[in-house]
């Protein structure tokens, strides 16, 4: 299912195996279509329902949510009884073996072209940030052998004289949160030796450690650091809460939801339905029969066209950023533990190194624009959150 930012669902995106759940099902399920917080994550403590719910949102969720439904439907269509504890954990387990076993790594090294699909110009983004003096690291939880081979194919074989500092099988977030690991350098023939690390030395490779040591050995600290990842949970949320560093999110989704919010289509469509939606709004006062009928039919094609903005997105589930006219909890989360997000580093490159981008005014529910018709007395009403939402 598919949540907004205030823990609703939005009706239409909740599925069992493939197959969608009728609206009243899904309401009789949950007593409504809230779902309180602590049950979306045990973050605030365990929830009195006795389970919690699982956040799809990083790029390993797209194959587990794709075999937990098949496996589901299968399921379904033959009649099999199971306990769905079971599949989830099964299905949790082996994406997370093909992932620590070397199996992905393995796959990857064997076809790296079929793989890693954008020609991002991520050699040019590195090389001109050095070039302008900044310090540069990698951070990452894959084997140094995966890295180079990966890196040679993207950057280049020089790759390693871009980085000030090269982090291995750093095991994020416990990276950022456990002191006891001790950084462990790595030679050129991925062997661990046992010096004790006094400096982190730029074109060695160093395995494990913590963000505390690298931050003792490095002095790189607070809004002068902009790290980038592509996990708000796992890479950016501690950075941001416990460090104070400026964070970045690679969400690849990016690029096609720009594409289609660019089409003429798209455009005309929301227009008019932000437009509808005034109407609406100021025409709902009027309630003689004739009018009823005709605010009735406004919100009949309000509906439609909502419903078709969300599949020009995604037929399942709409964008990832919104649910309608509210942001998805993701963007919530993303909006939270990070700066800046873009589609890929290479977006860079469209600014200069000594750009700032400055936090847009986002208006509050009592900064209604300057142009309403309505006096202030008048749209007090319209501020309350419930309305709002």
């Amino acid at each position: 299912m598919k949540i907004d930012a205030f823990h609703y669902i939005q009706l239409g995106t909740v599925y069992r195996g493939l197959s969608v759940v009728p609206d009243e099902e899904v309401i009789e399920m949950y007593e409504g279509s809230h779902v309180p917080l602590e049950q979306m994550s045990d973050f605030y403590g365990k929830s009195s329902h006795g389970n919690t719910m699982k956040q799809f949102m990083d790029i390993f969720s797209l194959p587990e949510m794709t075999l937990l439904s098949c496996v589901n439907e299968y399921f379904l269509k033959n009649n099999v009884d199971y306990e769905p504890v079971h599949l989830y954990k099964d299905v949790k387990d082996s994406i997370r073996d093909v992932h620590t076993k070397g199996i992905m790594y393995r796959a990857i090294e064997a076809d790296i072209e079929k793989y890693i699909c954008y020609p991002e110009q991520t050699r040019a983004v590195l090389a001109k940030l050095a070039d302008h003096g900044k310090k540069m690291f990698l951070i990452t939880n894959s084997p140094s052998s995966f890295v180079d081979k990966g890196m040679r194919y993207i950057v280049g074989k020089d790759w390693r004289d871009l980085f000030d500092v090269v982090i291995v099988q750093a095991e994020k977030p416990n990276f950022f949160n456990d002191k006891r690991r001790p950084f462990r350098k790595v030679n050129e023939k991925g062997v661990l030796l046992w010096d004790k690390i006094y400096k982190l030395q730029k074109g060695q490779i160093y395995k494990q450690g913590n963000l505390y040591e690298f931050l003792k050995l490095t002095g790189w600290r607070g809004s002068k650091v902009l790290y980038f990842g592509d996990h708000i949970y796992s890479d950016l949320a501690d950075l941001t809460l416990k460090h104070g560093w400026r964070t970045g999110a690679i969400i690849p989704e990016l690029r096609s939801e720009l594409r289609i919010m660019n089409t003429e289509q798209y455009i005309q469509t929301m227009t008019w339905l932000q437009t509808l939606t005034g109407l609406l709004e100021q025409m709902q006062v009027h309630r003689d029969a004739e009018s009823q009928l005709v605010l009735q039919e406004w919100k009949k094609e309000r509906k439609e066209m909502r419903e078709m903005t969300k599949g020009s997105f995604n037929t399942q589930f709409g964008s990832l950023f919104r649910t309608d006219q509210n942001p998805t909890y993701f963007l919530r989360r993303l909006s939270r533990f990070a700066d800046i997000y873009m589609a890929s580093l290479s977006c860079l490159l469209s600014y200069d190194v000594s750009h700032t981008f400055y936090p847009r005014r986002t208006p509050l529910q009592h900064e209604l624009p300057a142009w309403s018709d309505r006096p202030p007395a008048a749209r007090l009403p319209l501020l309350q959150e419930a309305q709002a939402k």
